[in-house]
């Protein structure tokens, strides 16, 4: 059961931003210090990527726990059971669909697409750098 008022939830979910998030700043420092340039929330390619590395081709997004439906097998059944559950699983499930679909079309144009999920940002901003930095090594391998 949800503890807030719907007066108090419909005032939380205007605050939830889409671009620049707490997790994308984080990222974005990160890769920046360590010397990438990258462009944000890039409109040229499919799913407006939260960071794009042009120069490797590498497409990132940072995923929200909830509205990407992380450990969905878990987050379904608690949905189904709350307020206006339908909505929220068809939203969700739409939203996990939109994702792969997405993956799918970047890998076809060329690509390389890496999600992290936001705790996994903030928890080890450090470990998804090195992530980023072997994709990066993969593409410049493989184009010598």
């Amino acid at each position: 059961m949800d503890n807030l008022t719907a007066q108090q939830r419909r005032k939380n979910m205007q605050h939830i931003k889409s671009k620049d998030t707490k997790i994308e700043v984080m990222l974005r420092k990160a890769l920046w210090n360590k010397g990438y340039r990258y462009r944000k929330n890039y409109k040229g390619l499919p799913g407006n990527p939260d960071i794009v590395l042009t120069k490797y081709k590498i497409a990132i997004f940072c995923d929200g726990e909830f509205f990407h439906g992380k450990d969905w097998e878990v987050l379904k059944p608690r949905l189904e059971k709350g307020n206006n559950g339908s909505y929220w699983v068809n939203k969700i499930s739409r939203n996990r669909e939109r994702d792969d679909e997405v993956n799918k079309r970047l890998l076809f144009e060329g690509w390389t697409v890496i999600r992290f999920w936001g705790d996994e940002i903030k928890k080890d901003v450090e470990g998804c750098v090195k992530v980023v930095e072997e994709a990066v090594w993969d593409v410049s391998f493989w184009e010598e």
